[in-house]
């Protein structure tokens, strides 16, 4: 999501209301989890316009439950406060007016107590909602749209919690208690795949967001793909290799960009002396070869792909790809561990994965009416589709049909690079 842009429509059947309930307060939970080691210094700064603070994330969360589910549901309820219907609102035209999103690291009131008051407020009118979706599949439908908003907001608190902490000289990390996870190397395989129809897109079982559907067939081409993200190692070979002042290897947007911010490696790399190190979650840490190279843009990726001799996939190849290595069902959330254990399987789930395919409607898609019409279609420009999910990914988000999204230029998200080739 974004860069909130990763909300969409559900398509789910409703779901019976006590499991709907648990899922609430467990969402609800770790959402608080999260928060729980910033200070209320860390939750209100806003390091970028595309990040926001994490106490706007905990506010805009409960204003999407309090404006879209309860105040339409709940006869008689009184809004907390009614400034918050602008200050939390993102970019919702239908719902009224918004605070400037480049400004939301001004709002040191309220604080971060009242925000958290704010959101005890709405949860206990939420359970009268989530009562009353026994009866109401609708209400039950976007009760689940608000879970799934509030989960694509937990990675984005993690993403711009490290941005944040990246600009800070004593580069503080988030969880100094948790050891980076150790990688070791593998071998890369090529996966072929020979031409044919394939189907793209949700099937229809559990939840999916509106721009995962509709289903339809797509044509391909016999093509190879990876079988496994390119990893730190192999992508400090092109930047030792002058990849970024190589022009004939970047699209001429993407060198424009590159020189005009001064990239020279991925965005939390950091040289000292003759050793790489990168600033993660953890802190400072040295640069591990086999984990995936994380925090690149599409340009980056892009270019990469062509030093390597390769190009990057389509959505549809690596969806065609995936679902094929997948023996749990295409709706299934890939969970942590699934990694390629024969040479007709792909690993991910580590890192999101730039495609060549830029982000537009499937055949027959139609945005819902009213505001919540503004989570997809409108956003169906400028910008690339990246498949698969990351370590920071809630596991229900890491679905082989989902579509992430986030213009070319992008690089504090955990995003990546698989390379594809055309067969021979």
């Amino acid at each position: 999501m974004t860069s909130l842009t990763l909300m969409k429509e559900p398509v789910a059947p409703a779901p019976s209301p006590r499991p709907l309930l648990r899922r609430y307060d467990e969402v609800r939970a770790r959402t608080r989890s999260l928060v729980a080691p910033l200070s209320p210094e860390d939750c209100a700064l806003q390091s970028m316009p595309d990040a926001s603070p994490a106490k706007w994330h905990v506010g805009h969360t409960t204003w999407f439950f309090e404006t879209f589910v309860v105040a339409p549901n709940v006869p008689g309820y009184r809004a907390f406060d009614p400034a918050f219907r602008v200050l939390f609102n993102s970019y919702y035209h239908a719902v009224g007016e918004r605070h400037p999103r480049p400004d939301r690291g001004m709002l040191s009131r309220p604080s971060l107590d009242v925000v958290l008051a704010y959101r005890t407020h709405v949860d206990d009118a939420m359970r009268e909602c989530c009562e009353r979706a026994r009866d109401d599949p609708a209400l039950a439908s976007l009760i689940e749209l608000g879970l799934a908003h509030e989960e694509q907001h937990q990675e984005l608190i993690l993403t711009d919690v490290l941005h944040l902490f990246s600009r800070n000289p004593l580069y503080p990390a988030y969880d100094a208690t948790r050891k980076p996870a150790q990688h070791d190397a593998s071998e890369l395989a090529w996966i072929r795949y020979r031409a044919g129809l394939a189907t793209i897109g949700h099937e229809g079982h559990g939840f999916a967001f509106d721009n995962e559907t509709p289903r339809h067939r797509v044509w391909i081409e016999p093509f190879t793909l990876a079988s496994r993200p390119v990893s730190n190692a192999e992508f400090l070979a092109f930047v030792e290799d002058g990849g970024y002042r190589r022009a004939e290897l970047w699209l001429s947007l993407g060198f424009d960009a590159a020189s005009a911010q001064g990239w020279s490696a991925p965005l939390y790399w950091i040289r000292e002396g003759d050793r790489w190190r990168e600033f993660t979650l953890q802190g400072l840490v040295d640069l591990d070869p086999h984990v995936p190279v994380t925090h690149i843009s599409f340009f980056e990726a892009d270019a990469y792909a062509r030093w390597a001799g390769a190009r990057l996939p389509t959505e549809f190849e690596w969806e065609a790809v995936a679902s094929r290595s997948d023996t749990r069902g295409r709706d299934e959330p890939i969970r942590e561990g699934w990694r390629a254990r024969t040479p007709s399987t792909i690993s991910h789930g580590e890192v999101w994965e730039w495609t060549s395919s830029s982000y537009a409607p499937y055949p027959g898609f139609h945005p819902a009416e009213g505001a919540i019409g503004e989570y997809n279609g409108k956003f169906m420009c400028n910008q690339y589709v990246l498949r698969g999910g990351s370590q920071i990914t809630p596991p229900e988000h890491a679905r082989i049909t989902y579509r992430n999204f986030f213009p070319p230029d992008a690089r504090w998200q955990w995003s990546g690079v698989r390379l594809a080739r055309d067969a021979r």
